[in-house]
Parts: C-alpha cells; structure tokens; sequence
C-alpha cells in the first residue's frame, strides 16, 4: 500500500472517528444557544472560583469528544462564561463522561475507571485555577461581558443580525415554540457556528493523520515508564485527535505491551483534552496567555496523576493487566460514515444551501 493511500485511509478513519461526536457537539451547542439564557451562564460560569468547579462538574459526565466539546464550549464563551470556566470544561468533557467511564470499567478494570474521572475533574479544576492567573486575559473577557447584552433590549432591527448576536437567546421572541427554538438553534450549529470551527477542525484531523500513519507504537513502548516516557506521551497526543472512549482500547494495548498504567493515564487525560484543533480555537477565542496556561495545566496534572497512579498500584500491588479483557467497536461503520457525508454537506456551503436555506 503506497502512503498517499495509506494517508487517505487514516484521514477517513479519523473523520469517521470524530464526525459523529462533532454532530453532536453542534446540536447541543445550536440547542444552548436557544435555550439557554445568556444571563444564565454568565452568572454560573462567569468569574470566581465557583464557576471553575461548576463547569469541571457540568463537563464531566457529558459525552463529548475533543472534537464534539469544541462547538459546546465556543458557545458557552461567546454566552459569557469565563476563560477559566470555559477551560475547566475543555479539561474535563473530554477527558471523561459517562460512555467512557464504562469502557474504562469494561476493558480496564474498576481501579482506572474509578481514578480517571477523579483525575480528569481534579485536573479541569487545577487548569482552570492556572488560566484564571493571566490577568490580562481576565481584564479582557471583563470588558467583554460588559460590552455584550448589557441591554435587555435587541441592538439590532434586522432579524437575522440579531439571531447571530451573543444576546440572541436574552432576545429571542418568547412566543417562539420549542421546535421553532430547536429548529433555529440546530440552524445556527450548522451554518455560523461550522463555518467559524471548521478550519481548525480540519488541520487537526489532518495533524492526527500525520501521527497515527508515520509514528509507529513501538517508539513509545521502547520508554516503558517514566517521566521521559510521560513527556513523550504529551508532545504525541498534543496534535492528535483522540476521544476519552476511543483512547481507552489503545491504552489497554500499550498496557498490555509494557507501558506502565500511569504513562498509559497520561496518554487518556492529554490526548482527548489536546489536539491542534482546540487548541487553534482556544487561541482564536480566549487567546494566547489562555493556551499557555491551558497547555501547561494539563501536562502538569497529567504527568501528576500518572505518577500518583503506579506510586498506588505498587504500593498496594494491584495488576491492572489482569482486570483488563478485550475492546469492542463502539459505533457501526456504516453511521460513522453517514455522519462524515453530512458533516462534509454542511461544511461546504454550496451542498449546504441544498438543505439549509
């Protein structure tokens, strides 16, 4: 098989991998926008320290991907929520959920599926504590909260103009109906909100192509354990797209092939809450003092829990190898690549006015 073949299958693979999570994320976030009152979120995800474990909480048991959460917390940004509480909900919705949970239970044992949302929480909490310190960025998102829906009034007298305004849902006419909301809200996630995501989406699936075709397993297996095995794990799983279930299966194998569990935790915490395509849009929205923090919060309390994890399973000698069974196809192929085709549809806008007038 020649590489651009080779490449081309690894590209469908991970956009089969991702679309379905990424419709979701879409769908929720449409449907948040509609809603969701913008004073609401601004007032339980907004400034404070409460708001950072709030959103660690809410992003927790959701089941969103690292590429499904990036829609979903977008929205929550532009609805007023704090770049701290916006970051702890990165960390923690993709690090963790509830589908997750029982394939870490299922293929892994109870150990890792008790100390993995414990350690994804915990880490949301810690990242979203290191953003909160970038004070010119909480200067900038204070402006930013003041300056948008400060009046309970629309701005804007062209109707269209208003639904794309962060204060769409404070001004949406009551008398709407639930499916006239629904129907608006899932157009929005499917026009404005895909078109300002869509590019980072792409360079980040292609960045995991590059990594899953041209980095082999046995490079991280020949390290075992260890911090330098760790790094390595972080400096990988920073630009691959790879979701909370979908990494459980792969660190079973490098389980069962040597790694140690904690260097194995490191690649489930970093690489479900990294890849290029968060990271383009962390940028993009809450900009670049933001990332670095962010960057660093999850490196620190992955390497952290990975080390705390085989300090406990050696000193209560505790063999995850022997919890652990054989992995499972999540989703049929046949729905992952519906999702791709329609994912692609409303992608390009010439398909998508096909559907969407």
């Amino acid at each position: 098989m020649d590489i651009i073949t080779l490449l081309a299958i690894n590209l469908l693979e991970l956009t089969n991998e991702a679309s379905p999570w990424l419709l979701l994320g879409l769908i929720i976030a449409g449907l948040m926008k509609s809603f969701v009152p913008t004073q609401i979120l601004s007032k339980h995800l907004g400034e404070g320290k409460l708001a950072i474990v709030k959103a660690a909480f809410i992003g927790a048991p959701l089941p969103l991907c690292s590429c499904g959460v990036i829609p979903v917390a977008t929205q929550l940004k532009r609805s007023g929520a704090s770049s701290p509480a916006t970051s702890a909900f990165l960390v923690a919705t993709p690090e963790t959920g509830v589908d997750s949970v029982s394939v870490s239970y299922a293929l892994l044992g109870p150990i890792m599926a008790m100390y993995r949302p414990f350690a994804a929480i915990l880490s949301a909490i810690f990242t979203g504590f290191l953003v909160s310190t970038s004070k010119a960025e909480v200067m900038a998102e204070t402006d930013e909260v003041k300056s948008c829906c400060t009046s309970t009034e629309p701005q804007q007298s062209n109707e269209q103009e208003a639904t794309t305004s962060c204060c769409a849902s404070k001004t949406a006419p009551k008398s709407d109906s639930i499916l006239t909301k629904s129907i608006q809200g899932i157009k929005y996630g499917f026009t404005q909100l895909i078109d300002d995501l869509i590019i980072w989406l792409f360079i980040g699936l292609l960045f995991a192509t590059l990594v899953r075709t041209f980095l082999p397993a046995e490079f991280l297996l020949s390290y075992g354990s260890g911090l330098i095995a760790m790094l390595i794990m972080i400096a990988i799983s920073i630009p691959m797209y790879i979701c909370a279930t979908a990494s459980t299966p792969i660190a079973a194998g490098f389980i069962l092939a040597g790694l140690s569990p904690g260097t194995a935790l490191v690649f489930m915490m970093a690489g479900p809450a990294t890849n290029i395509s968060t990271l383009g849009v962390i940028k993009k929205e809450m900009g670049g003092s933001v990332l670095i923090r962010y960057l660093l919060g999850i490196s620190i309390s992955a390497i952290s829990f990975g080390y705390g994890l085989d300090l406990v399973l050696v000193a209560f000698n505790i063999s995850i190898t022997e919890q652990m069974s054989h992995s499972h196809e999540m989703l049929p192929n046949w729905f992952a690549l519906s999702c791709t085709i329609l994912l692609v549809s409303m992608a390009i806008k010439p398909l998508r006015r096909l559907f969407i007038k």
